[in-house]
């Protein structure tokens, strides 16, 4: 592992590193267009803008991913040309990525360390890195085993195995883009004091998310940058939620969301007593007498902390994870014993919280991966008529509003939000009568969120059901007709958005959430007496 470059001695609020007249072209796209940006000593600024804007690309190009087209990058006054990331973290620039960049096959000390191993002798010394890892996780207050596999890791946990390989790098300049997407409220709370405590000890840090309460907290410094330019710039201290909003899209927050049609029909989907274990805890139970109906035309809102029960029920509606009791019935049909396939086919389709893990396949094309849950519904006598998929595409693509220059390009090549895009094209592909998402705007900005939210109040207002589970209490407020609320696997409320409001939505999943205490022991003997009482099968209806 090469020695890291010596860093000069700096005081707070100097200018450590400047990016100049920068630009960025890929063919014909201009991703940057003449950028001035500086990160100062001990300070947080945050970059504020839509997907596509050029945050991301920025970024990489100041941790060495990428390489500016025009344009000079100077550290401590002297200009750099980092090639590469590593040569980037030996002068002391470090990035979190915002799509997640583990080895699943790895363990959590393996990856932290990756391409930077802990030698002595010639040789790996794998128990330094474990207990260096065990010292950052404790630091991030997760008390993870660093001999786990990253792939068995939630995708919060995943996140902060992003975030201590980050730490490990001891960098003077951090870079965090989008770090807190898949993080608890608790989870979150610990960061920022990890930040806190950084920017004391002298590390710049810049901070790119799009919950923007959390830039308005943090940081010290707002810089908007809108279609590869700079074109705003403010001590945090002189900003509010409107101005940051206002400098994005030009929009209101409470514009960005179309109007509800609070106007449902008959039912189409009804969930009776289920109860689902916890997949990665099967003893304990994730799921437990959850019962609602959802009418068609009618956009339902489940809102509630980490650990709610969310994504299993909503896993479980789509046959992923195994339903252990009670009721699923889609017009009529039971949907129980079905398995992935079967429901999609009835009507029943899942957009997953993980779109890259779980969405998209990252070898195929933007079209192709929009097609891939529909490919049958293309074939002509036995062979994919791939004039029917673009033209199925095509449309399916302007609905959705993908922003891309082709849509044979990769996949990789479109933003967060674009991406995010695709995955719900896919579902609206299929002709679903009920459409259900999971976290569908996690780290998209507010002008995707509103393109998401308008498309979800079409489908509704075609009679299409929508069910979608969230952690942002705007998005329930504005974007449904009625509110669910979970707390301990459980629905624990019922809210009419039009007459709830921020403080009555938090306060119900709070005090919902702790007035019987963590999920443990209690839970444990619940499941146990369940799985006693209700004896399954060994054949998994999957």
């Amino acid at each position: 592992m090469s020695a890291p470059v010596t860093a000069p001695v700096t005081t707070r609020g100097e200018v450590v590193m400047r990016a100049e007249a920068v630009t960025k072209a890929y063919g014909g796209t201009h991703a940057l267009r003449g950028v001035d940006f500086e990160l100062r000593v001990g300070e947080v600024t945050a970059l504020i803008g839509e997907n596509g804007a050029g945050k991301s690309t920025l970024m990489k190009i100041l941790a060495g991913v990428e390489q500016p087209s025009t344009g000079t990058i100077t550290l401590d006054g002297e200009p750099v040309d980092f090639r590469s990331p590593t040569e980037a973290v030996a002068h002391g620039v470090a990035i979190i990525h915002q799509e997640l960049n583990l080895c699943p096959n790895l363990s959590i000390a393996d990856n932290i360390f990756l391409a930077r191993e802990e030698t002595r002798g010639g040789m790996v010394d794998f128990g330094a890195q474990r207990r260096a890892a065990a010292e950052f996780l404790a630091r991030l207050e997760e008390p993870l085993d660093p001999t786990m596999l990253a792939g068995d890791l939630r995708l919060g946990q995943q996140q902060l195995v992003e975030i201590a390989r980050a730490l490990s790098e001891d960098a003077r300049v951090l870079i965090m883009d989008e770090p807190t997407s898949a993080l608890s409220h608790a989870e979150v709370e610990v960061l920022f004091r990890v930040i806190r405590d950084l920017t004391s000890r002298g590390v710049s840090i810049v901070y790119i998310s799009h919950h923007l309460d959390e830039c308005l907290e943090l940081a010290d410094t707002a810089v908007v940058l809108r279609d590869g330019r700079i074109v705003a710039e403010a001590p945090m201290a002189d900003v509010d939620l409107g101005w940051i909003v206002t400098q994005m899209v030009g929009r209101e927050e409470g514009d960005l969301y179309a109007p509800m049609a609070h106007d449902p029909g008959e039912v189409l989907l009804s969930v009776r007593d289920l109860v689902v274990a916890d997949p990665d805890t099967p003893g304990r139970l994730a799921v437990r007498g959850v019962s609602f109906d959802l009418h068609a035309g009618e956009v339902i809102g489940i809102y509630g902390l980490m650990g709610a029960g969310r994504t299993e029920l909503l896993e479980a509606l789509a046959g992923r994870n195994r339903i252990l009791g009670g009721a699923v019935e889609l017009d009529g049909v039971d949907l129980a014993r079905k398995d992935v396939a079967a429901r999609i086919e009835e009507g029943l389709i899942l957009v997953p919280e993980d779109r890259q893990r779980d969405g998209l396949v990252q070898t195929l094309s933007v079209g192709a991966n929009m097609a891939v849950s529909a490919v049958t519904s293309f074939v002509r006598r036995g062979f994919v008529s791939r004039r029917a998929e673009s033209a199925a595409v095509t449309e399916t693509g302007a609905k959705v509003r993908v922003k891309t220059a082709s849509f044979d390009a990769p996949i990789g090549s479109l933003s967060g939000g674009n991406q995010q895009k695709v995955v719900i094209g896919k579902a609206l592909l299929t002709s679903p009568r009920v459409l259900v998402l999971d976290e569908p705007t996690r780290g998209i900005d507010v002008g995707a969120k509103a393109d998401i939210f308008a498309l979800v109040a079409a489908q509704a207002r075609t009679g299409r059901a929508v069910l979608f589970a969230t952690s942002e209490v705007g998005e329930v407020l504005y974007a449904c007709d009625r509110i669910l609320v979970m707390a301990r696997g459980e629905i624990v409320a019922e809210l009419d958005p039009r007459t709830t409001d921020r403080e009555l939505l938090m306060a119900t999943a709070d005090t919902s959430a702790t007035a019987t205490g963590p999920a443990g022991t209690a839970d444990a003997v619940e499941a146990a007496t369940f799985f006693t009482d209700h004896p399954t099968s060994d054949e998994d209806p999957r």
